[in-house]
């Protein structure tokens, strides 16, 4: 571990690898991690060895407790992360539902709308609500009232304006 730490010792490494890949994969199995979870550790424990091999103190630790103290290290973290919930998805309300603000605003458009048709003419505002709300042709409505149709559309257009300036009257 001195060669590793003092020289970057590859070689010094390589049988610290040795030495110490098989025993980690062992003890991480027993303490829980299946085989490839085990290797994945090993892996990192030896990577961070060789990161952090300036930081190893002969005096404070033997090389084996640093070493497996780096294994238990990451053990805990890949534990930790395979336990963190994953964060639930937020429901975002459909964007065709309306909200409280839209269902007021609805309502109060509708008023407006009914104070509008009550302002009209009688014979505009049937045929507006025969076509509009009733979902009938000119030709049908022609058919219901035995009106032309020339007369049934102009008394929609005018009806339609007049409903129009009711409208923006009422706002």
């Amino acid at each position: 571990m001195l060669a590793v730490r003092d020289h970057r010792d590859r070689q010094a490494f390589s049988k610290l690898f040795d030495h110490y890949a098989p025993r980690l994969k062992g003890f991480l199995m027993r303490a829980g991690a299946s085989a490839p979870q085990a290797e994945e550790i090993v892996q990192e424990v030896l990577l961070t060895i060789w990161q952090k091999a300036a930081q190893f103190d002969p005096h404070r630790a033997q090389v084996s407790a640093w070493v497996y103290q780096i294994a238990r290290n990451k053990h805990i973290d890949h534990v930790r992360r395979e336990k963190r919930p994953e964060p639930e998805m937020l429901h975002q309300p459909d964007e065709d539902v309306p909200d409280s603000g839209q269902i007021v605003a609805l309502a109060q458009e509708t008023e407006h709308l009914r104070e509008a048709l009550a302002q009209l003419n009688p014979e505009q505002r049937r045929l507006i609500e025969q076509t509009y709300l009733g979902e009938l042709s000119h030709g049908e409505i022609k058919d219901l009232t035995g009106l032309p149709l020339g007369t049934i559309k102009s008394r929609i257009r005018l009806g339609l304006n007049r409903l129009r300036h009711e409208m923006k009257a009422l706002r």
